[in-house]
Parts: structure tokens; sequence; C-alpha cells
């Protein structure tokens, strides 16, 4: 390994892990905030508000006497409230005891506060992660708008400018005969269009319909490079044109997808025109497991990359308040995909290797990151809600295993036994962490 070599990939290891601790950071934050300040409006002290794990590197008390504090090991954060013993809300007996004697001082324990006042003070952490996700998605979709109709033509590679009769600006009437002056009518003609590698487009430029020369709707041109893909190992960048592949010329995505699916498995060798360069990349396709619109999952074999249409489209603003739907569908579209996943994943019906552990996951931040600064942020909110949803299961540490106890407490009338609790706190961190270590392995060996 050369010295250039082994420098950019030192360049490549820090950015990854400095892209995914400020993503994670964000997270933690966000949940921890939930917890200190609906225990606060509660009427529950929070004596430390913790960033990180570990030897304290910055720390202030605030008026209300809550130490908050930056530590060494950026990997999580929590609140300790007052009669916690530590920062999985363990009862201290000690300052529990010293509390009883003074109802109002008991009354600002996070275990000698109502029952309401407790459940509402850990449900808070997740549902500040879901609702940090509802508000980034609902940003994303409100300044990105949606496509404008008709289509119009508002930005173009140098690599069709050059070689077809599209213009920026052009509002967009038929494409080969189809009428394509909607979304839905776009969509239809992609399906029914002749392929060919340029195609007839009719076209209203300076208020004049004209019959210009167009590229096909959705070239062998990469937009997108899948995290730790094979086209992602290999270096394949957004923007790439695929011009062959096996000796084979292409110039549809279609054409590219079919190929590599005949393969089955087999290396695929590709053609790459990148500016002024001819590159050749040996890839071997992965086997994936994709989720259906429907419901369920379907195996194929990918290489890892997303084509795109020819030019991009220009767009409009959106209401507000049809981001913030937008915003919550997207929440639920990951809930639902992370259930449906998992059920497939326990009945054998899918590969364990889909579920990744902290490795892959900030592998993956990381490459989405290097791509795209607005994949990146949506990518937070993706993980906010999947942090959001595991600390809701029903497993004691975490904020699901104390709602199932208050769930008991309100149920008998009684708080569980203090020996029972700390045994099954036990048990609950034996599974996190044996959930933990399985996962890393899955980021290892799959």
């Amino acid at each position: 390994m050369d010295l250039i070599t082994a420098f950019s990939q030192i360049s490549d290891f820090a950015f990854t892990l400095l892209v995914f601790i400020i993503a994670l950071s964000v997270i933690v934050a966000v949940h921890e905030y939930g917890h200190y300040i609906i225990g606060r409006w509660s009427g529950i002290k929070a004596e430390v508000f913790s960033l990180g794990f570990g030897p304290v590197v910055w720390s202030c008390m605030d008026k209300r006497g809550t130490r908050w504090q930056i530590a060494a090991l950026p990997f999580g954060g929590y609140v300790k409230f007052l009669g916690d013993a530590n920062a999985a809300s363990g009862k201290d007996g000690q300052a529990m005891a010293d509390a009883e004697l003074d109802p109002a001082l008991l009354r600002q324990t996070m275990h000698g506060a109502p029952l309401w006042a407790r459940a509402a003070t850990v449900v808070a952490g997740p549902v500040f992660n879901f609702l940090l996700s509802i508000v980034v998605f609902g940003v994303l979709m409100w300044s990105t708008g949606q496509i404008r109709e008709p289509i119009t033509v508002a930005d173009m590679p140098d690599y069709f400018q050059t070689s077809t009769g599209l213009r920026v600006g052009d509002e967009i009437l038929q494409v080969a005969g189809e009428t394509v002056d909607t979304l839905d009518a776009w969509s239809t003609a992609q399906e029914n269009l002749p392929l060919t590698p340029t195609l007839p487009y009719v076209v209203r430029r300076n208020g004049a319909e004209e019959i210009v020369e167009g590229p096909y709707l959705t070239p062998s041109r990469i937009s997108m490079v899948h995290p730790r893909s094979a086209a992602d190992d290999a270096g394949l960048k957004p923007g790439d044109m695929v011009t062959a592949i096996d000796d084979v010329d292409v110039f549809a995505f279609s054409q590219l997808k079919d190929h590599v699916e005949a393969a089955q498995g087999n290396e695929v060798e590709l053609q790459i025109q990148r500016g002024t360069q001819t590159l050749t990349v040996a890839l071997t396709p992965r086997r994936t497991d994709l989720p259906k619109a429907e419901g369920g999952f379907e195996t194929r074999w990918l290489v890892g990359i997303q084509g795109g249409d020819a030019f991009t489209a220009a767009r409009e603003s959106i209401a507000v308040w049809d981001a913030v739907t937008g915003g919550t569908l997207q929440v639920w579209n990951v809930i639902s995909g992370t259930f449906d996943g998992i059920s497939h994943m326990i009945s054998g019906k899918i590969s364990t290797c889909n579920l990744s552990g902290p490795v892959g996951i900030a592998q993956t931040t990381g490459s989405i990151a290097s791509q795209s600064l607005l994949d990146y942020i949506g990518m937070i909110a993706v993980l906010s809600t999947a942090i959001g949803l595991m600390n809701l299961m029903p497993v004691p540490v975490l904020d699901g295993g104390h709602l199932m106890f208050y769930a008991y407490e309100a149920a008998t009338g009684r708080t569980p036994n203090d020996r029972v609790m700390q045994w099954l706190m036990t048990c609950g961190v034996v599974m996190v962490l044996s959930l933990m270590l399985f996962s890393v392995a899955n980021d290892f060996l799959c």
C-alpha cells in the first residue's frame, strides 16, 4: 500500500466517523432533551444532562441545579434525575431514603413522582425522536418542493446537452408520441417508450411548440450509489455514465438492470464514462432483500447503483401542511418497514444480514454523506425514527421496559419488587449487549 492510498483510507475513515458522530449526537441530544424537558415540566429534577459517556470534557451548572456536560465517548447520552443511581434510572436506595423524609423533595425524584409524570418523562424521549424525524422529512419536502407540471427541464448533464437538441427551460409536452404533460402521464409513458438512444420530443420553447431530438428518459447514468454495495466498494460515483456491460453497449438503465439480474451473481464488467475518463470496472452482484410496495420482500441480484431521469425537472413549493403530513407518512413508512423486516428475519424469509450494527450504520452514513448533504440529513431522520422505535421495545433498561413496569404499577397499584427489578434490568442489559454483538458480527461477516 503506497502512502497516498493509506492517507486516503485514513481520511475516509475519519470522515465516516465524524459524520456518524454528528448524526448520533443530534439524535441523542433530541432524545435526552425530550426526557429532560418533560421531566422538568412534570416537576422532576434533572441532576445531570450528559452527551456521551466516560470522562467529562466540559460541563456547566444552570440555575435549576442541572449539570450539562459533554463526555469523552460520544456514542450515547443520558439524563440522571434526582433519585437515580445510574444512567439507566436504577433506584438510588440511600438518596430515596433521604428524600422520603421530605415530601416536597420526594416529589422531585424520578421514583417518587406520580405515575403519570414518570410515564410522560420516559415516553418523551422516543416521541421527540419521532418529532425530529417528522420535522426533518417535512423540511426536506418543503425545501425541495414537488415537480412542476408540465415537466420542465431545469438542468441537464453536459453529456446530453451536447448530444441532443433538448435545452434547459423546455416544457415537455410529448415524448415519442406519448403525452407527458402531467406526472401520472410521465410515469405511464416511461413504460411504453421504444428502446432507442434518442427519442422525438415535442416541447414548448419561448412560447412556441417545437420537435427536437432528446435522450432516452431513463439513461444508463448513475444517480446514486448505494452504501456498502459492490458499486460503492469499487468507487463508482453519481454522474458516471455506463456505456457498456460485458462488452454490450447500453444506453438505458433498464438494460443494465436486466443484464445484472441475468448474471445471477456472476461478475460483470462495466465500462464507465466519467468526464473525459473512460474506466473499466468489474463488479460481482450481491444478493439483496428489497421491500416491496405492497409489503413483504423480494430477493434480487444487485450491484448497488440507481438510475434517474436524463435531466433534472423544475420544482415548485408545497404547502407547509402537505410537508408535515408527508413527513409523518415517511416516519410511519420507516416504522412499518422495520417491523416488516424484523418479522421476515424471524420467520427466515430474509437473511439476518439485513440487521446492521454500529459499524455498518456508520459506513452507510458516511457513504451517503459523501454523495449528498440532503440525503445525509434524511438519513439522520431515518436513524432518529429507528432509535425512537428501538427505545420503545419492552426490554428492561430501555424506555419501553420502564413503561412496561409502569403499566404493571397502574394495573396492580404497586411498584415491582426492587430485587425483581434489578434482576430484570440485568437481563435487559444482557439482551441489549447480545443484540449489539450479533449486529456487529453481521457488519464483519455478512
